[in-house]
């Protein structure tokens, strides 16, 4: 068939924020580009013509500190002083900033300031269940600050995520003073269709206000969806460079480029300067994508039912398989919905997507629904993490909260403001600047191994691998007794709720109770360099995972146990960190604390003899 060359009528122009620098690597490299990587190509970057460049927010401020060892307010300002003509634009989690729990309003007002200060221009402030009261401090302080606050409608389908119900949350942040609005399709599930339909209603009720559209490419829809969105009146969507693109991530700007002046819009970019761009990523590609990454399905059609975003079903798929269980991933996907459902059906964006994707593995792996409950779901169906969409059962709700009390105010109104207490807890002598106490507030430990990094002598820190993921590989694991049938059962389901509960601040601890070991291990086993000078003489309690090992639950604060304490059964005696949550260590049964056998802030494994104890 012979192409239609006909010329499109001339259609407004359509402007495109690209996320190569921030979502895009996040999706798919797992947030791996340094400051380097980033300044080598800004200029081109931010000469291409784009809307404007996401460079900040998500996980890229805590891998900053925690991997690549760079401060990420430096990155900032780096990026900041490259790209003058392109305005900056970060993702911010509303009260929870860039964490996983809710921050004290002071915290949310000074993060936003120094951030503005530093010259981030554009806000986009999302909450994972819509709820306004996590967005009103951290929109207001953008405001204050001068800043571009763009709401966010986080997207779901469900019987209560009515087109009706996202025009209402619209009109509520529109008059909380925002500037503009994004859908933001975190698991690709929006068709051209309902985006028609939303999109539609939206600039019917809200004439005035900016439209942009997020989605990621993991159904393979976003890039018709986008085009639909565009023809239903969206003046902004979000692309990747294309080596950047697809998979979990955003679809290809080239791509969307092209899409879109075949129907007649405007994009203002250059292809040639694309190409450009896209050959540095390309080449880039060969060192900085992570190995565990370069096998993924170009397509996950199951998205469209179970709607769990990219990152969380190659998680679950990850550690379903390394506890021998990954014949149970269709009982796991199948379980999904119920306990989105059961919970209220929250957006699955973090936390909520970690808080029901470990739900329903437990509910799975347990054998019987919910006889197991994590202390993140007790606290998300107390109203902690803010208004479920739909309510929780009366009879569930009782049974999932445990000992809590259900809240009904703001999450936030309960926090004390933490600025000056967390000032106090640092070493003078390590804070360079004030965005140093925010680092700390929203990240304790790993802001504080970050100072006490970069203090050293530049010849005497530890070098940072070029695969990260050598970084972060266990060592040799420390020989432990081996632990009966129900021992192993239950440190492998810790095990697995830590892993896929790794972005979640709160404790999971009721669920990674460990069991204690008769035997102790072996005098000939490794031991760290301020250990104990002997082995344990008796039972011990050894770490169910891989992590890192503290006796206290922050910097500055007192230590959990001490030796000789005599400790309740249920007490928690100590905690291991596995992917940025603090687990706390249980006590089986009532026990005396003889000794502590590992180093405070020291990494253990899984089966390592963490404390000896003399059982009452």
């Amino acid at each position: 068939m012979k192409q239609d060359s006909t010329k499109k009528t001339a259609r407004p122009r359509i402007r495109i924020t690209d996320t190569t620098l921030r979502d895009a690597h996040q999706s798919l490299w797992a947030t791996r580009l340094r400051t380097d990587d980033i300044l080598a190509i800004a200029e081109k970057i931010d000469n291409a013509g784009y809307y404007s460049l996401e460079c900040w927010g998500g996980a890229t401020f805590d891998v900053c500190m925690r991997f690549l060892r760079e401060n990420p307010w430096e990155r900032l300002r780096q990026i900041k002083a490259v790209c003058k003509k392109t305005p900056l634009q970060m993702l911010l989690r509303g009260q929870n900033i860039l964490g996983y729990k809710h921050y004290p309003d002071d915290v949310v007002e000074r993060f936003v300031a120094l951030a503005c200060e530093n010259g981030m221009d554009i806000f986009r402030v999302f909450d994972a269940l819509n709820d306004p009261r996590n967005l009103e401090k951290a929109i207001a302080s953008v405001k204050k600050y001068g800043g571009h606050a763009q709401g966010t409608i986080s997207y779901t389908t469900s019987p209560v995520h009515t087109v009706a119900a996202y025009v209402k949350l619209a009109k509520e942040q529109v008059a909380m003073g925002i500037d503009s609005l994004a859908i933001k399709d975190m698991a690709g599930i929006l068709t051209p269709g309902a985006a028609r339909e939303l999109i539609s209603a939206l600039v019917k009720e809200l004439p005035d206000m900016p439209i942009q559209v997020h989605s990621h490419m993991t159904s393979g829809m976003a890039a018709a969806m986008y085009l639909a969105a565009v023809e239903s009146g969206a003046g902004c969507v979000d692309c990747a460079i294309s080596t950047m693109s697809s998979f979990s991530s955003q679809p290809p700007c080239e791509s969307i480029v092209t899409i879109l002046e075949s129907e007649g819009y405007d994009t203002g970019l250059d292809q040639e300067k694309l190409a450009e761009i896209n050959a540095y990523f390309r080449e880039l590609k060969k060192t900085r994508q992570p190995l565990s990454t370069q096998k993924v399905e170009p397509v996950d059609a199951g998205v469209l039912v179970h709607a769990i975003p990219g990152g969380m079903i190659s998680n679950l798929r990850s550690q379903l398989a390394q506890q021998d269980a990954l014949d149970r991933l269709p009982e796991v996907l199948a379980e999904l919905p119920k306990t989105r459902a059961d919970m209220g059906y929250p957006p699955l964006v973090t936390p909520t997507s970690q808080i029901v994707g470990v739900q329903s593995v437990l509910n799975v792996l347990s054998g019987k629904r919910y006889s197991m409950v994590t202390d993140e779901t007790k606290h998300y169906a107390a109203g902690y993490y803010g208004r479920t969409p739909a309510p929780i059962e009366k009879k569930l709700q009782k049974k999932l909260m445990g000992d809590l009390k259900p809240i009904t105010c703001r999450p936030a109104d309960l926090l004390k403001p933490g600025l000056a207490a967390a000032a106090a807890e640092i070493p003078s002598k390590l804070i360079q600047k004030e965005e140093d106490i925010l680092s700390y507030c929203l990240f304790p430990e790993v802001a504080l191994g970050y100072f006490k990094w970069r203090a050293q002598p530049a010849d005497q820190r530890d070098p940072i691998p070029a695969d990260l993921e050598q970084q972060t590989a266990p060592e040799a694991a420390v020989p432990a007794p081996e632990p009966n049938a129900e021992e192993r059962r239950l440190a492998d389901i810790g095990a697995l709720v830590v892993e896929l509960f790794g972005k979640i601040g709160v404790s999971a601890g009721s669920v990674a109770t460990v069991k204690r070991a008769e035997t102790p291990a072996p005098a000939s086993a490794p031991v760290e360099e301020k250990k104990a000078d002997t082995a344990p003489t008796g039972p011990t309690i050894n770490a169910p995972f891989n992590g890192t090992f503290y006796r206290s639950d922050g910097p500055g604060k007192p230590q959990i146990a001490k030796e000789g304490d005599q400790i309740a059964k249920g007490a928690p005696l100590c905690i291991v960190e596995a992917m940025k949550m603090f687990n706390p260590i249980h006590a089986d049964k009532a026990l005396t604390v003889v000794k502590f056998l590992v180093e405070h802030g020291s990494v253990v494994q899984k089966g390592q003899p963490l404390v000896e104890v003399q059982y009452v």
